[in-house]
């Protein structure tokens, strides 16, 4: 059993005798999380297209209140559920992704079992909430149609839940390598797929919105099953290979240790944005005042994919360095990435004030919705830039292993800073779709300013002690036959 300090898995970011690296490793370590920011954009794009392309088919059958229905279980599915497993599967990128770094391959595959085991069990409670979905909308004051086809929906989708915690799972064990490509393959041609595959149902075989659920779980599954395929017979795989291990069901306290603030940390963020939508259905003229939230929420849910990639290789980056034992190789891909983060929201930023007076027609036609989507761009840009920082300091947190302290900021930055003056602002001083933005944004900005300290004084050489510290005392219990 190797107790050493580990040799660097990445030779191009060794240091020497902590001497800070050379200019050139700043342009190599940029070409490296380019080389995956990219790619990882596709994969997430794909993977969220999937609930797109079924909500749009849902909406070509011209049913209205099957159509609302959907839309309806597509947020509740997203809040109560999905959002949940992907938050908790980014206990994974600490885990797999130090244990990576630090050489203990087997690990990996323990890590990612136990992984798969832990979400499955969280789906169960999930899908009792969803089999009651209806009674819960009711206790809203939702329309019982509405209601109906919206419990059908999430019935439905209880298949695609499964294989989503497995997919989580099974692209966190391919990131935290940086085996990016086969996820690439794999999810755009399931999105290729379901495009037909949902089509057929819907329409052809005239399952309607009951189709277009079950499509959904068709192709997570289609995904879930090409990933492990090539995860069994793939030479690069072989290593880290998944498999059934005593010693990964030991490792659930472990895993949850983890899981639960990394899921807090997403969820609070998520959740703060749905209630906004909630709110705004309150204010005077609710139909513009929503109308011009969902635009902007929409917006920057699909911008957030830029940076939420850049941060899952911010992740990745960290927790190997740290597990390699490599403090400075880390902190440099930390300036890396912030930057990155940086130059990124800037660019998006002016695309959207220069494009103002014509963003609002990409959703709708009525004018009084486009002046005002272009009254709040101003807004919504600031929004942009506080999100491409966010993703980044949110990988940089999962990468070091400190979502706890992640957690703790979202869940004051949202609800004790955000929350409470999106209501003053909004209600109180009668500033409605605009206030409420302002608020939330607030909260952002809260968030980015926290965490950014946060990063600007972590001692990286004590986060790499503690890691290799974790990772051979498991190594030492596991050797002597515990956990």
């Amino acid at each position: 059993m190797r107790t050493e300090e580990a040799t660097p898995l990445l030779r191009n970011s060794e240091v020497n005798n902590g001497v800070a690296p050379l200019k050139g490793e700043f342009w190599q370590e940029l070409q490296r999380v380019g080389s995956m920011a990219a790619p990882m954009v596709a994969v997430t794009v794909s993977q969220y297209l999937l609930q797109v392309v079924s909500l749009m088919m849902v909406g070509h059958l011209g049913v209205l209140v099957t159509f609302s229905g959907v839309a309806m279980a597509t947020s509740f599915a997203e809040v109560t559920g999905f959002s949940v497993l992907l938050g908790m599967a980014g206990a994974l990128e600490t885990l797999c992704g130090q244990t990576y770094g630090a050489e203990e391959f087997n690990k990996i595959g323990n890590y990612t079992f136990c992984a798969i085991v832990t979400l499955i069990l969280v789906c169960v409670p999930i899908c009792l909430l969803w089999i009651f979905m209806d009674k819960i909308l009711l206790l809203c004051g939702q329309d019982p149609e509405i209601s109906y086809a919206a419990r059908e929906y999430c019935i439905c989708l209880i298949p695609a839940l499964y294989g989503y915690a497995v997919l989580q799972c099974f692209t966190r064990y391919f990131q935290t390598q940086s085996m990016i490509f086969p996820m690439v393959f794999s999810s755009v041609a399931v999105l290729c797929l379901h495009v037909p595959i949902c089509g057929v149902l819907v329409f052809k075989l005239g399952l309607g919105h009951v189709g277009a659920a079950l499509a959904i779980a068709i192709s997570y599954w289609f995904n879930v099953i090409w990933l492990g395929i090539y995860i069994k017979y793939s030479s690069a795989c072989q290593r880290t290979k998944i498999v059934f291990s005593i010693n990964g069901l030991l490792s659930i306290s472990e895993f949850c240790r983890f899981a639960i603030p990394s899921g807090l940390m997403f969820c609070f963020e998520w959740w703060s944005y749905e209630l906004l939508t909630l709110l705004a259905g309150l204010l005077p003229n609710p139909q513009l005042e929503t109308s011009v939230l969902c635009i902007c929420l929409n917006t920057t849910t699909l911008h957030y994919i830029i940076p939420y990639a850049i941060g899952v290789c911010a992740s990745t980056r960290v927790s190997n360095e740290l597990g390699a034992g490599n403090p400075r190789a880390a902190q440099g891909a930390v300036r890396v990435v912030v930057i990155l983060g940086i130059v990124e929201a800037i660019g998006v930023s002016t695309f959207f004030i220069c494009f103002r007076h014509t963003l609002g027609y990409i959703y709708s036609d009525d004018k009084e919705v486009v002046d005002y989507v272009a009254e709040i761009v101003p807004l919504l840009c600031l929004c942009v830039s506080a999100d491409g920082l966010i993703g980044v300091l949110s990988g940089i947190a999962r990468g070091g292993g400190f979502q706890h302290i992640g957690a703790y900021v979202n869940l004051g930055a949202y609800y004790i800073v955000g929350t409470p003056l999106a209501f003053l602002l909004g209600f109180v001083l009668h500033l409605n779709a605009k206030g409420l933005w302002m608020g939330t944004l607030t909260g952002s900005v809260v968030q980015v300013i926290i965490l950014a300290v946060v990063t600007w004084l972590t001692d990286w050489q004590k986060e790499a002690t503690k890691a290799r510290e974790r990772i051979v005392e498991k190594s030492i219990k596991a050797h002597n036959g515990f956990v």
